[in-house]
């Protein structure tokens, strides 16, 4: 086929392709407000994280002598983003709620969206002090960091943590949409999904981190340690919407480890003070404080290859990487 037979092709195409669109509104955005900026709002995150962290990312040479001309900066810029991406997100809720395709009043979502911003920066000390915290708990938990600016530059449960927090506090604040594509950001990279609703306590460490999904509704005490694979969900997903709202996703106290593959789920579940959950297990009730929790060990069976007894099944190699 040349090029000409290809591109007498393509009316038909588009036409069929418009048509699919227009009668099946599932996939579709039209004559709705915009939707916020993914990209703009992953530069808010970089800024945010040179606020967080100053020195640490962002432009070099940051001194003591610098530091105000660099945060004025700094915060000028980061309030800039997040005012047209709040604005944005307010339209689009005030959008959806109204159920039309008129757009929403811009003056008040601009007048709101101000207010937001101003709230947020000013949460932003706070939110240092716990992730002050934080580097600290990751640092004294792993014998394998060498110093706190390599769990600050390096590990990816940090960051994450960081993210969420930053996300949080706009989810507090009611802002629809964006605290969420702040945390599946963090997620994309990391592969750690931690909701921007759940409740994360002083001196959090997730290790190693891949796989960690803690879901909308969950609490965390302080000084609690989780490590990769770990599940903190709710019991059942099978009821969707019907369950929003309500503490679908368990409650962990204090100075809990979590080990790797653990899952614990369920709005009522509480893993009490000071418990030690071992790897793999699978939770579905409360568990009292100071329990250790593991499951049984396996049993291994050992033969040696070629010495089959008669009647044996014959042993198959099926093996997928």
């Amino acid at each position: 086929m040349n090029g000409k037979k290809l591109f007498a092709h393509l009316p038909r195409i588009i036409n069929t392709l418009t048509d699919s669109i227009v009668s099946d509104e599932r996939l579709r955005h039209l004559n709705q407000v915009n939707l916020p900026d993914r990209e703009r709002i992953i530069q808010a995150i970089g800024l945010l994280r040179q606020l967080l962290f100053p020195g640490y990312f962002g432009q070099p040479g940051l001194t003591s002598d610098n530091l105000h001309q660099r945060l004025s900066q700094l915060v000028q810029s980061v309030a800039e983003v997040l005012y047209e991406q709040v604005s944005c997100c307010l339209r689009y809720r005030k959008n959806i709620a109204a159920d039309s395709t008129q757009t929403a009043n811009g003056d008040d979502c601009n007048d709101q969206a101000c207010q937001i911003v101003v709230q947020f920066l000013d949460r932003l000390p706070a939110v240092r002090q716990l992730l002050a915290l934080d580097v600290r708990a990751a640092f004294d938990g792993d014998p394998a960091a060498h110093n706190v600016d390599e769990t600050i530059y390096c590990y990816p449960g940090l960051f994450t943590i960081s993210v969420q927090r930053l996300a949080h506090e706009l989810f507090k604040l009611d802002v629809p949409l964006l605290p969420r594509i702040i945390t599946e950001y963090a997620h994309s990279l990391t592969g750690i999904d931690i909701h921007p609703g759940a409740q994360l306590g002083e001196r959090l460490f997730i290790d190693h981190g891949t796989g960690v999904v803690i879901g909308e509704t969950t609490r965390i005490g302080m000084n609690v340690k989780i490590y990769q694979g770990v599940t903190l969900g709710a019991l059942a997903p099978a009821y969707g919407q019907m369950l929003r709202g309500t503490k679908r996703h368990p409650t962990i106290e204090d100075d809990v480890t979590i080990y790797a593959g653990a899952t614990i789920l369920g709005g009522d579940t509480v893993i009490g003070k000071g418990c030690v959950i071992g790897g793999n297990v699978f939770i579905t009730a409360s568990v009292p404080p100071h329990t250790q929790v593991t499951q049984e060990p396996g049993r291994l069976h050992y033969r040696e290859r070629g010495k089959r007894k008669k009647g044996d099944e014959p042993l198959v190699l099926d093996f997928q990487i």
